[in-house]
């Protein structure tokens, strides 16, 4: 039987019982309405938990001074806990805001154990405590959005950013910090889409936002919940979208402050025992075949959208969701056996789809991203065709690629044919977003792409008061190329993370004990690309207009490159795409005069970018005047070619003038 008739048959049974059960996905995904504690229209308090291995629940807090057992919750039916708290004489409210509530388990063995609601909007840890305390957030006014949600971009230029380390100041920086002082920066880099990292509130801040203790609660550690809304709310004012770093792959292990052990047994939210741990993340893994987890993501997908306006999610950690072995020491070739049989967890799978399917039922133009390195087939295709439901995947080969070419060849060992393959190595029909880096490859262990290339030399040649070194000279111009050919020829959007645009120095790392809670590399030292006098600049130029002549041309929504030359020995690569024609000149040294590359298109061309201009810290050897005429002369495949001066290490774009734009 076809596998994935069978995938969709267990996603349409299982929104057909939530149907016939709850009243539709719509009803189930509004778990937030009622669980949690909420205040009436009389002023009361209505609160709700889901503990089935609980022997008593009870809500105590600064309003009741404290008294475990003074507020009990009854008993429901599968698992579930209610109670009413009358408003006070006055009609006030009996637990006002920013007031600490805590709801008292007692277990079946007898425990006291003191929790934190798996449905908290917001918990602080306050001065040295090791814990996090649940907040009451309940403000008198809440945030007034005043502008709609951009439309959903063409193309997808994403900008992954991390709110906490986006000031060059040795702090954490805020959300209000973001949006006074990033957000201008990423609207002027011609991105339309930023990707936010560790919002969902996490107890170990070096963890990366990776080990969720408070999935309802954005991290108070930038600052309010109304702050995250206004930070959102001003980037759709520039017409930049914003996606959210999903984390419901896994959870952290903590239970005074997390959702482990919430009910004082290690199921509740979890697989109980070996199944229900991450061994090399050390975290717990979620139940998704379980109703009431269901109920719990999606509503904990809906509140991210509805609450805070997110335009869609990038998924973390797909890969180890969709597999009972979660990836970890497995090598996937791309055979249909890897994907289709006992080690895939069916049930992930069909919760992803489950949440692709709220996603884009709630808000159509949304867009939802997958993290999963196992190459799934069909994880981007329509969940009515047995797909996974996602518009992208993450294209996460090609990082490595580079990676290991700075790492283990020579320059003039460069393969162009293996460098085309693993740019272009995408199934037909599943969008993928390309990136050179991500925040994985700035982490402490790794090294940026600037870094990898120019190392130590920044610390001391990045001055334009002294002349070019080879070492800086080879990694200014090799940065500009590898990001343009992974734009133009690896995907139908593209990711950056925030500061590698213009080369940040070193590497990042966290506050922890290994580095004396250091600061010093948990920062983003923006302020380097403003100075004149310094070489950043020309990265950041270079990656502005590289991205404002994507806007205007499209080559992301358009169909995949063709590529007409991929010349070992000459180290050229050229390719056509959105009537643009790449040409790419990887010799370290070697430069070529009339130099024929073939076109689908007779006429005029002329240059519309070019590497190696004065802004971008090039060597000025093309006149940017030149007209270049092609003519029906054939060449590698192309009915039309051009004769063109292709100075070494330089990556040029022709566009045909004839054309309109």
């Amino acid at each position: 039987m076809n596998l994935a008739k069978v995938r969709y048959k267990q996603f349409s049974q299982i929104l057909k019982n939530i149907g016939e059960n709850e009243g539709g996905i719509d009803k189930f995904s509004r778990g937030y309405e009622s669980f949690g504690v909420h205040r009436c229209a009389d002023g009361g308090l209505y609160c709700k938990e889901w503990a089935p291995g609980a022997e008593g629940v009870f809500l105590t807090g600064d309003f009741n001074g404290w008294n475990p057992f003074s507020y009990p919750y009854k008993k429901l039916d599968y698992g579930k806990w209610e109670l009413y708290i009358p408003p006070k004489q006055n009609k006030s409210v009996l637990v006002p805001h920013g007031s600490k509530l805590k709801v008292v388990i007692t277990s079946k063995s007898g425990e006291i154990l003191y929790r934190i609601s798996p449905w908290a909007k917001y918990v602080v840890r306050e001065g040295d405590n090791v814990n996090y305390d649940w907040i009451h957030w309940d403000p008198e006014h809440s945030y007034e959005f005043k502008h709609s949600r951009p439309k959903k971009p063409r193309s997808l230029r994403i900008y992954e950013s991390h709110v906490g380390i986006s000031s060059h100041e040795g702090k954490v920086a805020s959300y209000k910090h973001f949006t006074c002082n990033v957000l201008p920066r990423i609207k002027g880099l011609g991105y339309n889409c930023i990707q936010l990292m560790a919002i969902m509130e996490h107890a170990y801040y070096a963890s990366f936002g990776y080990q969720i203790t408070s999935f309802f609660a954005a991290s108070s550690r930038y600052g309010t919940p109304e702050e995250l809304q206004e930070l959102v709310d001003t980037a759709h004012s520039m017409g930049i979208i914003v996606l959210l770093d999903v984390v419901h792959s896994h959870a952290s292990k903590n239970s005074a402050d997390g959702l482990n052990m919430f009910d004082g047994t290690d199921s509740c939210y979890f697989h109980s025992g070996p199944r229900g741990t991450h061994d090399l993340w050390d975290s717990r893994l979620f139940a998704y075949s379980s109703w009431e987890i269901l109920r719990f993501l999606l509503s904990n997908i809906r509140w991210w959208l509805e609450e805070y306006r997110f335009d869609g999610f990038r998924f973390d950690g797909v890969t180890s969701m969709l597999y009972h072995h979660h990836g970890v020491g497995q090598g996937f070739s791309g055979d249909y056996s890897e994907y289709f049989g006992l080690q895939v967890d069916e049930d992930a799978l069909t919760y992803l789809m489950l949440a692709n399917h709220l996603v884009h039922t709630l808000c159509p133009d949304s867009i939802t991203i997958a993290e999963d390195v196992s190459g799934m087939p069909a994880l981007c295709s329509p969940i009515s065709q047995g797909g996974g439901g996602f518009d992208y995947r993450l294209a996460m080969a090609i990082p490595d690629k580079w990676i290991q070419l700075l790492k283990e060849f020579k320059d003039e060992d460069w393969n162009m044919g293996d460098i085309v393959y693993t740019l272009t190595n995408r199934r037909y029909l599943e969008k993928c977003i390309a990136y050179a880096e991500s925040h994985d490859q700035a982490l402490v262990g790794d090294k940026s792409l600037a870094f990898w290339l120019m190392d130590a030399e920044m610390y001391t040649n990045m001055s334009v008061l002294t002349p070019f070194t080879p070492v800086i000279d080879r990694g200014i111009q090799l940065h500009k190329m590898i990001r343009l050919i992974t734009h133009g020829l690896g995907g139908e959007g593209y990711l950056n993370f925030m500061g590698n645009e213009f080369g940040h120095p070193e590497w990042l790392d966290f506050p922890r004990k290994g580095n004396n809670e250091s600061y010093h590399y948990a920062r983003r030292q923006f302020h380097l690309t403003d100075d004149d006098l310094l070489r950043y600049k020309f990265l950041n130029n270079f990656d502005r207009d590289m991205n404002r002549l994507e806007e205007r041309y499209g080559w992301l929504a358009a169909p995949q490159a063709y590529v007409s030359e991929k010349h070992e020995g000459n180290k050229i690569i050229a390719f056509e795409r959105a009537g643009l024609l790449f040409i790419f000149n990887f010799h370290p040294s070697k430069s070529y005069t009339d130099y024929r590359v073939g076109t689908a298109l007779p006429g005029k061309f002329k240059i519309v970018l070019d590497s190696d201009a004065a802004e971008y810290g090039g060597h000025q050897r093309l006149d940017h005047s030149t007209d270049f005429f092609s003519e029906a002369f054939e060449h590698n495949g192309r009915p039309y070619s051009l004769l063109v001066y292709i100075p070494s290490r330089v990556a040029l774009i022709l566009q045909n003038v004839d054309l309109p734009n």
